[in-house]
């Protein structure tokens, strides 16, 4: 069986926008590196779940910025449909909400999210935006900087995190997709909070501390769309004194598990979830490559697949289902400057 992943990237170098490759389950093997579509700096990438319909940060060389759509052609080919774009830096999140055909971005050097409306056309149109305020106590923190944006399990609430002000903020959408803020929590000064996944419960959310390199362990009241928090652990072992800086963090399918990816340490750090939501640290995983910006694990969380920043390298690993550790299987598979992994099922 061979499974689709799309691949966002830099453009700065060698990328020439937004790649595919092929993961065969049998041999373990990554292969067939395709281009799929040219556009400028496609960090993040969202879509419909086959990827047939596919939304992408957009920078073009005139300073302009934004987020761009995609549609698949009958010979499978991808055509750019839409593209909507400001003056300034482009969105560094993009979801797509297929229920409400709606479009979520965030941008970190406006400090705004933004809602767009959207259609199996790939149309976009822009319907509402927040802007935040206010900053924090570290040197990447003079200013809001939104790096997440998303909606919650049961898609009631949207959850922006908030590197810049060290802030979570929950919205919910009015009869006319505007945003209202519904709840704010803040973390602990320096924190850097990037980017959140939840529980499969839905009763625990975990954030990543890009600048702290801590995760956090919250409870969440889907009533109120308010977050209580429970635990803060360090994503890095004590030895470790150079930089790093949190990334991607992604959780199993049915809660056991958690993995995040440190820059600098360029690890996977592996967290075992406990009943009441709680984690305990594991170990570490080399991810054989430089600044592993992002990692996805095939729905079934066998394989765990890592892109490499700055080696412009693939990582695959087997994941072992009973006791969660991570098995190299191939680290040299060249992918340009790839900063998002995402599956088509």
């Amino acid at each position: 069986m061979k499974q689709t992943i799309l691949l966002g990237t830099y453009t700065k170098r060698e990328s020439k926008g937004v790649y595919s490759i092929q993961l065969d389950t049998q041999s373990k093997q990554l292969e067939s590196l395709a281009h799929e579509a040219s556009i400028g700096h496609p960090t993040y990438i969202d879509g419909s779940a086959d990827m047939s319909l596919l939304f992408s940060v957009s920078k073009t060389t005139d300073g302009k910025g934004g987020v761009a759509s995609f549609v698949k052609d009958d010979d499978g080919n991808y055509e750019k449909k839409a593209e909507l774009l400001e003056d300034g830096a482009p969105p560094c999140y993009v979801s797509y909400d297929p229920d409400k055909n709606l479009v979520y971005t965030a941008n970190y050097h406006k400090g705004e999210v933004a809602v767009y409306q959207t259609n199996s056309e790939g149309t976009l149109k822009l319907l509402d935006k927040a802007v935040h305020s206010g900053k924090s106590v570290h040197e990447n923190q003079d200013a809001p900087h939104a790096h997440y944006f998303d909606l919650t399990p049961d898609h009631r609430f949207l959850v922006a995190c908030d590197l810049g002000t060290d802030k979570v903020y929950t919205y919910e959408l009015d009869e006319n997709n505007k945003l209202q803020e519904k709840s704010v929590v803040e973390v602990a000064p320096g924190t850097g909070p990037r980017h959140l996944t939840f529980h499969p419960n839905g009763q625990f959310a975990y954030v990543f501390g890009e600048l702290s390199s801590d995760m956090l362990v919250f409870e969440y009241d889907k009533e109120k769309g308010s977050f209580s928090h429970l635990q803060t652990l360090s994503t890095i072992p004590d030895s470790h004194s150079g930089f790093n800086g949190g990334a991607a963090l992604r959780i199993t399918s049915d809660g056991s598990h958690l993995y995040a990816s440190n820059r600098g340490h360029n690890s996977i750090v592996h967290f075992a979830v406990q009943p009441d939501g709680k984690l305990d640290r594991v170990g570490f995983t080399a991810t054989e490559g430089e600044i592993p910006r992002d990692f996805n694990m095939t729905p079934d969380d066998n394989f765990l697949i890592i892109g490499h920043q700055d080696t412009d390298n693939l990582s695959l690993f087997e994941r072992n289902s009973e006791d969660g550790t991570l098995s190299l299987l191939q680290k040299d598979i060249y992918a340009p400057e790839v900063v998002c992994v995402q599956f088509a099922e």
